[in-house]
């Protein structure tokens, strides 16, 4: 273990900890969460997220991201997909068990407001299974684009001002990775299971599960990390 990843550790528990130590601020940051729901979920993803791209980078390369890496950026983005992700939450929770009623699993819609209950766990797999089919796709591919986009722009914060060359990263996107690993494979085996367990988790607690996994989620799709796009003259 090198000295960064030891200050990493530390500086993550300089941040935890307190919350941990000290209720009036654990019972400050979810009266925060409660009141200004999507401003938290803008930068709980945007940092966390990124941290696990970081981490990610860690892993794959074996050592820590350069300053081409484009923290800023990459916090802002995530930031972004961050408040798409919490929308998806909420319209997931609501809409989900209503269609699983539609289709005929009655109780559904009462069952997810109430206790553990196999007709709730049910439910939570509902909400999970159909908002990792339908939006995660799209989130993750749009993550890659503009993960391709910010790395042609050298990590520089004009990444944020030019404009996303979108169907020439597609076409550039390693899609053997795309579809065969990060969708094919971690929406079954690790997202439909994560956020089915998400989903069953009391509402504060879903919120600061979800932001958790944002983590694994920028983990996941650095290892699985793009083509290196050509860099643009500044």
């Amino acid at each position: 273990m090198k000295l960064q990843d030891l200050a990493l550790a530390a500086l993550l528990c300089l941040v935890l900890v307190p919350f941990a130590v000290f209720p009036d601020w654990l019972a400050a940051y979810k009266t925060v969460n409660a009141e200004h729901g999507m401003v938290m979920a803008f930068f709980k993803f945007g940092f966390l997220a990124t941290l696990g791209e970081v981490i990610g980078q860690r892993i794959r390369t074996g050592h820590y991201p350069g300053r081409h890496f484009g923290i800023v950026p990459r916090i802002v983005v995530w930031g972004i997909l961050g408040l798409f992700i919490s929308m998806a939450f909420k319209v997931f929770a609501v809409g989900a068990p209503y269609f699983a009623e539609y289709l005929g699993l009655d109780g559904v819609v009462a069952a997810m407001a109430g206790e553990f209950t196999a007709l709730k766990l049910a439910g939570a797999l509902v909400i999970s299974t159909l908002m990792n089919l339908t939006f995660s796709p799209v989130m993750m591919t749009a993550h890659k684009v503009t993960d391709m986009h910010i790395a042609r722009h050298r990590g520089g914060l004009r990444a944020l001002c030019r404009p996303i060359a979108v169907a020439d990263h597609l076409k550039a996107l390693d899609w053997q990775t795309q579809w065969g690993f990060v969708i094919k494979k971690t929406i079954p085996l690790f997202w439909i299971p994560a956020h089915t367990l998400t989903f069953l988790l009391p509402p504060d607690s879903q919120i600061l599960f979800a932001a958790l996994l944002g983590v694994a989620l920028g983990i996941v799709l650095a290892v699985a990390g793009p083509k290196p796009p050509v860099p643009v003259a500044a």
